[in-house]
């Protein structure tokens, strides 16, 4: 009995069976989930998809008459840093506003209350500002 289960043990689908049963019994947390699913979104929301899919005829920058541009000249297209600097941008603001979330939780302890809360607007300002640019520079390229 032992032998005949260790060549099942050894086995490929019997591992595959055994990992997958794993994984479909995990329970991950709701903070877990909620982060997982807060990345996919800024992943999308910064354009990883077009780039993802455009991989081939996407370059990180280019040098054009003696400058370097990160950000590409037009709407309809983007480079890489594109989308690295779109998606940092808001991740940035995202977590200004777990700041703002989080210091409605020091409710007793005021000045706490506070340096989080300035924290978090400054963070969700600097995101809206610099996206703002971003897009500006796009479109007057």
């Amino acid at each position: 009995m032992a032998k005949k289960f260790k060549r099942q043990s050894k086995s490929a689908p019997f591992s595959l069976s055994r990992w997958f049963r794993q994984i479909s019994t995990a329970q991950p947390s709701a903070f877990t989930i909620s982060l997982v699913t807060m990345a996919f979104v800024v992943f999308l929301f910064g354009g990883g998809l077009y780039t993802i899919i455009n991989y081939e005829t996407i370059q990180p920058s280019i040098y054009y008459q003696g400058k370097f541009y990160f950000l590409y000249p037009g709407l309809g297209d983007q480079f890489i840093t594109d989308t690295v600097i779109a998606a940092s941008l808001y991740a940035i603001g995202f977590i200004g506003m777990l700041a703002i979330y989080q210091s409605t939780k020091y409710v007793y302890k005021p000045r706490q209350a506070y340096m989080t809360l300035l924290i978090g607007v400054t963070l969700l300002l600097l995101a809206y500002i610099f996206l703002e640019n971003s897009i500006y520079v796009k479109m007057n390229g």
